[in-house]
């Protein structure tokens, strides 16, 4: 994340950061179709994070990796960002299944780490079909999952 992105959201409101973000007004009927298309369709693994909910990506990036990268290289204050998005998903699993859960930070760290890598390979396809760029950003997501789901077996 670059600082311009950085200070957009620390000058804009919840309201109009999901308008920025994915073109439609918070809470609008057409919200879910429309994060689903601007991300899925992110010509940027990075994009696609950017447009993924953004209600919690506006909490993560000011609450967590904002703070974070006053004091921390960008990249590692994304994964670090991933890893506390990951271990806030694992407490709830938690919370709701009364058991210990340990699933979503190694995938999400994962993710964080697919993130870092994409952008130091200035891996861009945004010139691609709407469809192969959904199949690449799938993939990025599931590629990470069965990783994540290997390691958990292994231990």
């Amino acid at each position: 994340m670059n600082k311009v992105q950085t200070n957009t959201r620390k000058q804009m409101s919840l309201t109009d950061y999901v308008q920025y973000r994915n073109g439609v007004p918070l809470g609008a009927s057409s919200s879910l179709r429309s994060m689903l298309v601007h991300s899925l369709g992110a010509g940027t693994f990075a994009k696609f994070w950017q447009h993924w909910n953004p209600i919690w990506g506006y909490a993560l990036g000011r609450f967590v990796y904002e703070p974070l990268n006053q004091f921390l290289p960008s990249s590692i204050s994304l994964i670090l960002t991933f890893i506390i998005s990951g271990g806030i998903h694992d407490l709830a699993t938690m919370l709701v299944r009364s058991a210990p859960a340990f699933f979503f930070t190694p995938w999400f760290f994962l993710m964080g780490i697919a993130v870092v890598f994409a952008r130091l390979l200035k891996l861009d396809y945004s010139n691609q079909a709407f469809r192969v760029r959904v199949a690449i950003n799938l993939t990025f997501i599931l590629v990470c999952l069965m990783i994540a789901i290997g390691v958990k077996q292994l231990l």
